[in-house]
């Protein structure tokens, strides 16, 4: 009798526990496929950019719109996606962007001209800000213990691969079409494959036990509004210097100061009356994040803007196929892939110093690479780039990977979420002023330098952004170390004063 009850208090104690998904990992497999679509458009549009110049006569300042109107809807979006997500189900959101993202993605491939084609690529980038916040909370939903280091290690693999395979495969879909109208399918792509996902997503995701009703303001809409006039207002001078004339349009830099001024006020007036602000600023009041923040910011507007400037020039100015150039430029990525898993490792053994290490290498890469495009003539410098960009990768590899780390390595468990959502809005807010600045620099000198030179001039300013990121990070390691050998002394100093009356 008493075996029998024990058996069955067992039993009750094994039913309370919740059973895993059964269908969890093709759950996961959704998400990824899903994850892979809104990562591959951000690196995938770059080889399509001079085909999309010549078939719809775009002006240079559409051309950096079709990247930055990308990278800032994503990066605005991301933080109350998830809130949103967590609220109101992440299911529904997830779906919700999916489609999103899909339709635009049809948008973007029927477009007649490239305004169409800007405000395609906008909407687009809030799709995908829905849906990547959900694909980590959902892997927290479905996962635990060592699964669920599998399931994020299995998405930080398609991270690299998406990044990775970006200018490749858009090389490829242009060559496969033809080179006229083949950079629709850079955007079109997407639609079987969102398709088939939304279809397998309203299946297999789960509900959000918790979800219920969301007030607006709790999503921070003056906040998103005001950092994203913020920005806007900062970026339209650069991308818009060759066709804006005058001195005029400089004025929107003091309003995006008094935007963003406004913006920091209005996320303390938050905090201070309990709401939830867009932005926990504060986070800032921790040296290793805003440190890896301000790091980041400068980071990602110098690296990504390199993919832009190196395909217009190779298929634009020294007439290389879409294919050449995504294969040119595909080495980064993939030094970036293969050093990242290595360089999440090492950081706990090396801290801030491996990421010196690592930018020191995108610098030396960089520079490597303009010297290559002088002494190297004609297409065969495509070829003479790889080495240099492939050096530059390995370093990127050993900075994002181990800067995330570093960044949030201080931050409490509970407000985790929203500092790497902070994080990542800071990286894709980078990715913008980077692409706007350099472009401006670029489309500046081409008219009266020629490509080459242009080339040059915008990769320097790339190189700037990059050295800024080094300076910070060198600076850190020296008043660290400096922070470190004080400490050392005063308490071999106090040791030695405690032991003076025993001697």
């Amino acid at each position: 009798m008493p075996e029998s009850a024990t058996s069955q208090g067992g039993a009750a104690g094994r039913e309370m526990a919740p059973a895993p998904d059964p269908r969890r990992w093709q759950a996961l497999a959704v998400c990824l496929v899903a994850g892979f679509m809104t990562l591959l458009d951000v690196s995938i549009v770059n080889v399509a950019l001079p085909s999309i110049r010549n078939d719809l006569r775009s002006p240079e300042s559409d051309l950096q719109w079709v990247l930055s109107g990308y990278a800032l809807a994503f990066g605005l979006l991301l933080i109350p996606a998830g809130r949103l997500g967590d609220a109101r189900g992440r299911r529904v959101v997830f779906l919700a962007g999916l489609a999103l993202f899909t339709l635009a993605s049809a948008a973007c491939g029927a477009a007649h001209s490239s305004t169409w084609l800007v405000v395609a690529r906008v909407i687009q980038g809030f799709g995908g800000a829905l849906i990547s916040p959900q694909i980590s909370a959902l892997i927290q939903q479905m996962f635990s213990g060592q699964e669920r280091g599998r399931a994020f290690g299995m998405f930080s693999t398609v991270v690299g691969i998406s990044t990775a395979v970006g200018p490749l495969l858009g090389g490829l879909l242009i060559q496969a079409a033809g080179r006229e109208g083949g950079w629709r399918w850079v955007f079109l792509v997407n639609l079987p494959l969102g398709i088939v996902c939304f279809l397998l997503a309203r299946r297999l995701l789960p509900d959000t036990p918790a979800a219920g009703r969301v007030r607006p303001r709790d999503l921070d809409p003056v906040g998103v509004l005001l950092l994203g006039a913020g920005v806007l207002a900062l970026l339209l001078p650069f991308v818009q210097e060759q066709q804006w004339s005058g001195d005029g349009k400089w004025l929107l830099v003091v309003v995006a100061v008094v935007l963003l001024a406004a913006f920091a006020g209005w996320e303390a007036r938050c905090g201070r009356h309990g709401t939830v602000p867009v932005l926990d600023l504060s986070l800032f009041r921790l040296h290793s994040y805003w440190l890896g923040c301000l790091l980041s910011l400068l980071y990602f507007a110098g690296f990504t803007s390199i993919f832009f400037i190196s395909t217009l020039y190779l298929q634009a100015g020294l007439h290389c196929t879409a294919l050449q150039a995504g294969l040119a430029i595909t080495p980064f990525a993939l030094g970036a892939a293969a050093a990242a898993g290595p360089g999440g490792r090492m950081v706990s053994r090396y801290g801030r110093p491996l990421v010196v290490v690592g930018l020191s290498m995108v610098v030396v890469g960089l520079a490597a690479t303009a010297f290559a495009v002088h002494i190297v003539p004609g297409r065969s410098v495509a070829w003479a780039m790889a080495a240099p960009l492939l050096l530059a990768g390995v370093g990127s590899g050993l900075v994002i990977a181990p800067n995330l780390t570093l960044t949030l390595s201080q931050v409490p468990v509970v407000g985790g979420g929203s500092a790497a959502g902070t994080l990542q809005t800071g990286q894709r807010v980078g990715s913008a002023i980077g692409i706007a600045a350099v472009g401006s620099v670029f489309f500046a000198r081409l008219p009266s330098e020629g490509w080459r030179s242009a080339f040059d001039s915008g990769l320097i300013v790339s190189i700037a952004f990059v050295l800024g990121a080094l300076v910070l990070a060198m600076t850190d390691v020296a008043l660290t170390r400096r922070r470190t050998r004080r400490q050392d002394g005063l308490s071999g100093w106090k040791g030695d004063h405690d032991e003076q009356p025993h001697r």
